[in-house]
């Protein structure tokens, strides 16, 4: 199966990415310290399954931004609110503490229209990671990412559907991998059991992700995430 190098404008429907020019990474603004102020300390790092409500930002949470002509804003105040200003924008954000075989994660979401939220396992910088992705317009599909480079990125599809959800604002998706197996979940109810056998990936860190289609910017809200064994 060829790789696709990530267009990130998902054209509605079928949310298939199409093959363009690499996308440039964009830096994310390093906020200017205040020399009178003291340090934050580090807080301690979460347990290998915890709950985050996103209270505040978190030096554990790694957040890339690939393509989108300005640079997304990120709020964390008891949510995550990712407000991408600009179409063709995608958020991949990694959780770098524990790395995981099997976990499921769940989360509850808010997309604007033209937009999509998902969720990782199983991340590794080198080798990939596993992205379930659902739209807003009700498509869903299950990824598998590779960075090329530095700020550019390629997805093979491995599953996709344009029919099976309702379109909806609100959503908590779920992913459960397990073994050679990946459950792919929505509000509860099991979407589809996907054997991943052939793509090879066994181990590694757990994140979200968040994109803007080719028609307008998008807003994501992750209300909170949970990591659990099972």
């Amino acid at each position: 199966m060829g790789c696709l190098i990530l267009s990130l404008a998902c054209n509605l429907p079928g949310y298939t990415p199409t093959v363009e020019s690499p996308l440039a990474q964009t830096p994310l603004s390093t906020p200017t310290a205040d020399a009178t102020a003291p340090a934050s300390p580090t807080p301690e790092p979460p347990p290998p399954y915890f709950d985050d409500e996103f209270d505040s930002a978190s030096p554990y949470w790694k957040i890339v931004q690939v393509g989108g002509a300005q640079p997304a804003t990120f709020t964390f105040d008891g949510s995550l609110r990712i407000e991408n200003p600009a179409p063709d924008s995608w958020i991949v954000g990694v959780h770098l503490i524990h790395s995981y075989s099997n976990v499921f994660l769940r989360a509850k979401t808010s997309v604007s229209p033209a937009g999509s939220v998902g969720l990782i396992c199983r991340y590794n910088e080198t080798d990939g990671w596993y992205e379930f992705n659902i739209a807003s317009d009700g498509t869903y599909s299950l990824l598998l990412g590779k960075w090329l480079a530095e700020g550019i990125v390629t997805y093979v599809p491995i599953f996709s559907d344009t029919s099976a959800l309702a379109e909806s604002p609100v959503l908590e998706p779920g992913l459960f991998c397990e073994d050679n197996f990946l459950r792919l979940y929505v509000n509860d109810a099991l979407l589809r059991n996907v054997d991943v056998t052939n793509y090879g990936l066994t181990e590694g860190n757990i994140g979200i992700s968040a994109a803007s289609f080719s028609q307008a910017p998008a807003t994501v809200l992750f209300e909170w995430i949970s990591i659990k064994d099972k």
